[in-house]
C-alpha cells in the first residue's frame, strides 16, 4: 500500500521531493531515483547536483549520505583533505550518474543542518561502502575524524 501512495504522488508531480521530506516510517524504506546528471554544485540555486564526498542535492532537497564522512571541501583542515575531498566529490558524483539508484531511510530522518539522512545504493551495494573502499570516505562513526 505504500509503494502505490508513493508510486501515484511521485507521478503526480513528477518529484521525488514530497517523498523524501516525508518523515520516516516505523521501518525503513527505500526510494528509487530515476537516471539523471549531477554536476557538482556551483553558486546559485540548488536542485540536483553534488555539494562533496558525502552531501548532494536532489530535486530541492539536501541529502546527506548517512553511513560515511568524507573530506571537507568548504573548510578543509590542510592541503591533503582538500585534494582528498575534490576526489570524493567528483567520484561522489560519477556514482550518482552511473544509472538509477535506491535512497534507504535510516533511523532518524535528518541530520543537525537538515540534511535528509539517507543510505545511498544501487543493485544492493551501498555507494558509501563503494568510497569507502577506494579511501575517500571513512565509515560513519560520530564525529568527524581527521583527514590530515
Amino acid at each position: 500500500m505504500l509503494i502505490a501512495s508513493i508510486m501515484a504522488l511521485v507521478l503526480r508531480d513528477g518529484s521525488l521531493s514530497a517523498v523524501l521530506l516525508a518523515p520516516p516510517a516505523a521501518a525503513a524504506t527505500s526510494t528509487s531515483v530515476t537516471e539523471r546528471d549531477f554536476p557538482v554544485c556551483a553558486g546559485g540555486r540548488r536542485v540536483t547536483c553534488v555539494v562533496d564526498g558525502d552531501t548532494f542535492w536532489l530535486d530541492g532537497v539536501k541529502i546527506r549520505i548517512a553511513d560515511i564522512d568524507t573530506p571537507e571541501v568548504s573548510k578543509p583542515g590542510c592541503a591533503g583533505e582538500a585534494a582528498l575531498g575534490a576526489r570524493a566529490t567528483l567520484r561522489l558524483a560519477e556514482l550518482l550518474v552511473d544509472g538509477p539508484f535506491d535512497l534507504s531511510t535510516t533511523d532518524r530522518d535528518e541530520d543537525r543542518y537538515g540534511r535528509k539522512l539517507r543510505i545511498v545504493s544501487r543493485h544492493g551495494q551501498s555507494l558509501g561502502d563503494i568510497l569507502v573502499g577506494e579511501g575517500l570516505a571513512h565509515v560513519w562513526g560520530g564525529p568527524q575524524r581527521s583527514w590530515c
